[in-house]
């Protein structure tokens, strides 16, 4: 699955204060997303908000999307669910829909063992239909997935890839052979974080799941080309320039900060759906600053006659 690498963008999924999709923003984003030619489209991860959103409202967000993308870019889609009958009909519904692969995280009320996610995973793959990316994200599941379980469910049929978090940026080239070497080789390895991505780009991870490339899709696919074409000087400058962004994630949450950054390039106006509040004004007003500094930065590029990033293999 050649699309599972390069650069996948997570959008928010916009809506007004009823919880109601504002379906115009939504095109607007994933319009963005496919002009800025991504290599694919991460549509209700985390950022976009899947665990807020009913069956319903999915099926609704993926079908607009899918609409306006009229195939020129492939969807990857978050089916995740606390039951596994249920993870099985978004995944079936993302299936019929159109979209590319599933995002699957082992969500959970009470603490699951490995065996339990095992079967979980491996019954969705099957009943689905749809390939699935193991969506490894313990800061909201709390659950770990271990070496030994990724193994197991990389041999699953249906099982093509993972998402993974970055815990010890400098032990991000370790994990990575470590992976590699439990998992098949057309199985990909990609990793969210984007605070460390960069440096697992350089290492030679397959994929950068972005939350910030659902907005800023420009700057953080020169990142991924400079990273596939070896210029790592390049791709660790462009990261540097950044570094004022990575410290609201950090401070924040990479979450809000897009909500905020959305508003300020006046994409829309979509605040988070409630019990989490926007960011606070003086962090707005910082936002508005690192969105200056990447604008100033990518003008410069401009000005010396790369107005776009080439594409992987191309000089």
């Amino acid at each position: 699955m050649k699309f599972l690498s390069g650069l996948s963008a997570f959008p928010i999924t916009p809506m007004n204060r009823d919880g109601q999709i504002d379906a115009e923003a939504l095109r607007k984003l994933v319009a963005r997303l496919c002009t800025a030619e991504v290599d694919s489209i991460g549509l209700l991860g985390s950022t976009g908000t899947y665990m807020y959103l009913s069956r319903e409202e999915r099926r609704r967000a993926l079908a607009l999307a899918l609409e306006e993308i009229g195939g020129r870019t492939p969807i990857v889609v978050g089916v995740g669910a606390l039951r596994t009958d249920e993870a099985v009909r978004l995944a079936q519904d993302a299936k019929t829909l159109g979209a590319s692969a599933g995002l699957l995280a082992a969500v959970s009320y009470i603490p699951l063992s490995e065996d339990e996610v095992f079967e979980h995973f491996s019954w969705v793959a099957r009943e689905s239909r749809l390939p699935i990316i193991i969506y490894d994200n313990p800061g909201t599941t709390h659950f770990r997935f271990t070496p030994a379980l990724v193994g197991r469910l990389a041999q699953v049929p249906g099982v093509v890839a993972i998402k993974n978090p970055i815990d010890k940026p400098d032990e991000i080239r370790g994990h990575l052979v470590d992976q590699r070497g439990r998992t098949p080789s057309d199985f990909s390895i990609g990793y969210s974080g984007d605070c460390d991505s960069t440096e697992a780009m350089i290492c030679g991870a397959d994929t950068w799941y972005s939350v910030l490339a659902g907005i800023m899709p420009d700057v953080c696919l020169r990142i991924v080309r400079a990273a596939q074409q070896g210029d790592v000087a390049e791709a660790r400058r462009l990261d540097a320039a950044l570094g004022p962004t990575w410290d609201l994630f950090k401070q924040f949450s990479s979450f809000r900060t897009v909500y905020a950054f959305a508003d300020l390039l006046g994409v829309c106006q979509a605040e988070p759906p409630r019990p989490i509040l926007p960011l606070p004004e003086s962090a707005k007003r910082r936002a508005a600053e690192c969105l200056s500094r990447v604008r100033q930065d990518l003008d410069e590029v401009k000005t010396a006659g790369l107005s776009k990033p080439p594409s992987p293999g191309k000089a």
